[in-house]
């Protein structure tokens, strides 16, 4: 069996990860977002563009005068960087544009559960959990955010308190209750 010589096998450099960070959206879903959480991708979309992504070209020019390219550091690591750097804005630039930005605020005072709501509800095992359900870029589990697309978040949309719910979980359905719901005071500007 003839062996073929590595210089010709191509290594995928991640060019076509561009959505690998975040999960998809769903097919004909919406790409819900709070206006906190929109201004903080454009931030960072802003960010990227307008100073680290500049640092690092200059950085990577300035390595290339310097000769032998292969055994550069600064040039390789500034151009894997700026290869991330392009990747991510070219994310940002894409979800940004899909964004339907939601103000939870608007149903400040109600008792059902909609986007931007959090949720404190009863488990099966008698534990109280609080989450809020935010959009899929901008939502962190360590502070007790969920995707809309979560199983937790699809079960609770359109709940109200004292409904008794079924949740789906890898352990079988759980059933849970809604105890309370809140959403953010509108912002005076």
């Amino acid at each position: 069996m003839a062996r073929m010589s590595k210089a010709f096998t191509r290594e995928s450099d991640g060019e076509d990860d561009d959505d690998v960070a975040l999960p998809p959206l769903p097919a004909g879903g919406r790409n819900y977002i709070t206006p906190q959480g929109y201004a903080r991708l454009r931030d960072e979309l802003l960010h990227l563009i307008d100073e680290e992504r500049p640092k690092v070209v200059e950085t990577v020019h300035w390595a290339a005068k310097n000769g032998d390219r292969s055994e550069n550091g600064d040039y390789l690591y500034g151009k894997k960087r700026l290869r991330e750097i392009d990747r991510r804005i070219r994310f940002l630039t894409r979800r940004l544009e899909i964004a339907e930005v939601t103000d939870p605020s608007a149903h400040h005072g109600g008792d059902h559960v909609f986007f931007g709501a959090t949720v404190t509800y009863l488990d099966d095992g008698g534990t109280e959990r609080t989450v809020t359900i935010k959009g899929i870029d901008e939502a962190e589990s360590a502070r007790g955010e969920v995707s809309w697309i979560s199983p937790i978040a699809r079960t609770l949309l359109r709940s109200r308190v004292g409904d008794v719910l079924s949740l789906p979980t890898p352990a079988g359905v759980q059933e849970i209750e809604v105890l309370a719901v809140r959403y953010p005071p509108a912002r005076v500007t």
